[in-house]
């Protein structure tokens, strides 16, 4: 497949943002950021998880003092053969060492593989299909910041047990929104609950959701499940409030929803709302301070969400990584240095302490948030309250049903 260049090699290396440091002794570890540039996905992934990745590398410039790091950034479309394209470009002749981010599960999946064949290192921080540390897991990727089956366990168990027993699904149809259906299905049923329906819908090509809605509310379903993710739960949102379904008794669960959604809809058409993140930038004293640092790099007024935190948490961690062993060690071998990697604790500001497991899932706490009313509100970004906190050991799978290929029993 013969792809154009500007496609390939997406925008100029950012040596021209980033300090230099010209030694010949140090090689150059280059990022590259694959993302949703342009699609449905752009907001809570695409120019901020590129700003995550350059502040990862400023950061790491300036703590180890001769590190020469470079960062490339790609639109993947949203299509699987072009972000495996893309990858397989960067690993022969870009000299990329890690891919970060891949909003999209299905270009995921397909970027995982090549970087398994090629031994180099996938930083997943926007794909959220559990089968990438189940089925197809690989000793060259590491899942940061969230998954289908953290995202299910935080919203569908909880509310079955607030008494929302039966559900409908509006899913995406692609590898993400099928997991996502899928894993909530097992949380809800496990609590009592039931699934009465569910309609997929193409994806990224649907923008009216209407007739979809309408099935919902005539299923009779007490929950309208969106598995989605980025512009079309916005729109899915808008159009169940101009439906009323909300006034007819039916609760809607964004099962994947970003801080950006929320201020795109605005806390009078969100509050209320119920949503998982594993990152806020409001949240302490350190993600405060994160968000602060990285401002500069983000789209006007802008407020980083779990994404754009991953892609620069899990860069930063493999850049001490190859600190520890020595780039030039660093570049020989992807599954070498995500090994190095799951030896070393991970601590950032974004996400605090934690841990990478054998079958590269990041170990981290979820957070359940309400959306806050208006009249709560101090500002435009203020608008998670936090509801419950599932510990970091339980928001993943347990290691022995995931069915890792490489975890030996």
């Amino acid at each position: 497949m013969d792809l154009p260049r500007r496609t390939l090699l997406g925008s100029a290396l950012a040596a021209a943002a980033l300090p230099v440091r010209a030694r010949a002794e140090a090689p150059v570890l280059r990022l590259g950021v694959l993302t949703d540039l342009s699609g449905p996905y752009r907001d809570t992934a695409g120019p901020g998880s590129v700003a995550g990745a350059k502040q990862a590398a400023e950061e790491a410039m300036a703590a180890f003092p001769g590190m020469t790091v470079e960062v490339v950034q790609a639109d993947h479309q949203n299509k699987p053969d072009i972000g495996a394209g893309i990858a397989r470009q960067w690993f022969d002749q870009g000299g990329v060492d890690a891919v970060i981010d891949v909003p999209n599960s299905a270009v995921g999946l397909a970027v995982a593989q090549v970087a398994q064949e090629k031994d180099r290192v996938f930083l997943i921080t926007g794909a959220g299909s559990a089968e990438l540390t189940g089925g197809h897991c690989a000793p060259t990727s590491v899942h940061w910041t969230f998954d289908t089956y953290m995202l299910s366990r935080s919203n569908g168990g909880a509310l079955v047990e607030a008494g929302r027993k039966s559900w409908f699904f509006v899913t995406a149809d692609y590898a993400f929104g099928h997991a996502l259906q899928r894993d909530a299905t097992a949380f809800i049923e496990q609590a009592g609950g039931r699934v009465v329906g569910a309609v997929a819908y193409p994806f990224p090509a649907t923008t009216d959701f209407s007739a979809l809605l309408l099935q919902a509310q005539a299923s009779g379903a007490q929950v309208l499940a969106l598995a989605n993710a980025g512009a079309d739960t916005i729109n899915c949102i808008k159009q169940a409030a101009e439906f009323g379904l909300a006034g007819r008794g039916m609760t809607i669960a964004a099962m994947l929803m970003f801080i950006s959604d929320v201020h795109s809809l605005g806390a009078a058409a969100a509050h209320g709302l119920t949503l998982t993140e594993t990152f806020y930038w409001d949240l302490n004293d350190r993600t405060r301070a994160f968000t602060r640092r990285i401002a500069g790099k983000m789209p006007a007024d802008w407020r980083p969400d779990m994404e754009h935190a991953g892609s620069y948490a899990a860069p930063l961690h493999y850049l001490k990584a190859a600190h520890a062993m020595g780039p030039a060690e660093a570049k020989k071998s992807g599954a070498a240095t995500v090994a190095r990697m799951k030896a070393m604790p991970t601590d950032d500001d974004a996400f605090g302490q934690g841990r990478i497991r054998e079958d590269g899932r990041k170990l981290q706490p979820a957070y359940l948030f309400e959306v806050k009313s208006p009249a709560e509100s101090s500002g435009p970004w203020d608008l998670y309250k936090l509801v419950a906190t599932t510990p970091a050991e339980e928001a993943a799978r347990p290691l022995a049903q995931g069915g890792c290929k490489f975890i030996k029993s």
